[in-house]
């Protein structure tokens, strides 16, 4: 007997990347953490397996006084936290155009936002075919579906042939277009897309624009862009989200869990861009109506840290050197993997920034229980592996690679 409505019937299963996150800590318990190499956690962590706190963040949030915590916040966020956003987010890149901002629990509530109401009901949504799972979850509580475009070429580059040709055939089937493009840092790979990417990506939807009748929504997913090599640099495409047509949509998914170590405390914003001022008041109010059927209001004493720490120039240029000490500790770990990599011949996905790698098999589950057996844990996603480089202290990074080669050229 199920009591349970035909829309909320899903198999009975945990999180994989969750379970096995228990698995290797249940190892380290019984092994001790020297002999573990735990690569499932999507956090920074320390060079001892604890989770990094930024200090300039939780200092900020324990001065906070106790009504400023409690209290409820506004449904689209606070004033004060909608521009602490924007600021942080495009540091000084800010597109033409009108922008508004809407709060969200995490980056994640930004997603479902944004899919929620620029999708219909039996729409698909364009991902890369390396991507986040929880698209497609987000999605199957709608009843919306994903299809996949690749993500690479024959080179390692950008793969705009297939991005091209899956965006013609649901634009032209659908009559509109929700694509999601999870970068810099994309999780799992740690792919990023060039300023020459993103101009073949925009020159498409231009073109495609010319056709008043279709709508596209581009969805940018930034969550690890606090964690990139150059945080300057890194943020220069945003401007080119500037006078787009009027039928190009742009909402930038913002979160505080990477770039503020604030995971718990659930706290982003979805971004809208648009060169109409109309289509910014429909984002913002339709956002808005979401937002007050789903959760009401968000956490405001996150809220507070945020503005706080941006509105004071001495608090924020601590929270930035702080941040950078572990954006340095994060590329060491990089730099160990993909040159150990090198070294014993593994192939492995193009890197660039941001909190994982991914190595490419034929049969991820198997892999990840061989390697289970040798005390390394991964991730298997449907295509490889994802290895969480902001998980494991260097001289792990160095040598897992050579323990992957050796278990994937015997299975």
């Amino acid at each position: 007997m199920s009591m349970v409505a035909e829309h909320a019937k899903w198999p009975k299963e945990n999180d994989i990347i969750f379970s096995l996150s228990e698995r290797a800590q249940a190892a380290e318990k019984e092994l001790g953490k020297d002999k573990v190499i735990n690569a499932t956690i999507g956090a920074l962590m320390d060079d001892n397996g604890k989770l990094i706190a930024m200090k300039t963040v939780y200092d900020q949030l324990k001065n906070l006084p106790n009504e400023e915590i409690s209290a409820y916040a506004s449904i689209g966020g606070q004033p004060a936290y909608q521009e602490a956003v924007k600021k942080v987010c495009f540091k000084g890149n800010d597109p033409e155009g009108y922008i508004r901002v809407v709060a969200s629990p995490g980056g994640s509530g930004a997603i479902k936002l944004a899919m929620y109401n620029y999708t219909n009901e039996n729409d698909v949504v364009l991902v890369s075919d390396w991507y986040w799972s929880p698209y497609g979850i987000i999605g199957e509580e709608t009843k919306r579906g994903v299809e996949n475009y690749a993500l690479f070429d024959e080179s390692g580059n950008f793969n705009i042939d297939s991005y091209s040709e899956k965006f013609t055939e649901i634009l032209n089937r659908q009559g509109r277009i929700f694509t999601i493009i999870n970068s810099p840092g994309n999780n799992p790979t740690g792919y990023s897309l060039s300023d020459e990417d993103w101009d073949k990506v925009l020159d498409l939807a231009k073109e495609a624009a010319k056709d008043k009748d279709k709508k596209i929504v581009f969805l940018v997913d930034v969550a690890y862009i606090d964690f990139v090599r150059d945080d300057d640099a890194s943020r220069k495409f945003f401007k080119k989200f500037g006078n787009l047509p009027s039928n190009i949509l742009t909402i930038v998914a913002f979160s505080m869990s990477k770039g503020f170590t604030a995971y718990g405390m659930r706290m982003g914003a979805a971004i809208g861009i648009s060169s109409d001022e109309d289509i910014t008041e429909e984002f913002y109010y339709s956002l808005m109506h979401s937002c007050r059927a789903n959760w009401s209001n968000c956490n405001r004493g996150a809220m507070a840290v945020l503005s706080e720490i941006v509105a004071d120039d001495k608090k924020y240029e601590e929270y930035e050197k702080e941040k950078n000490s572990y954006k340095d500790m994060l590329l060491v770990r990089a730099n160990a993997f993909v040159e150990g990599a090198k070294e014993c011949g593994l192939e492995i996905l193009p890197y660039r920034d941001g909190f994982f790698t991914s190595i490419p098999c034929d049969n991820p589950m198997k892999a990840c229980e061989e390697l289970a057996k040798e005390n390394l844990y991964l991730v298997p996603l449907k295509m490889g592996l994802r290895f969480a480089v902001c998980a494991v202290e260097e001289s792990k990074c160095k040598k897992a690679p050579a323990i992957i080669k050796e278990v994937l050229d015997r299975i």
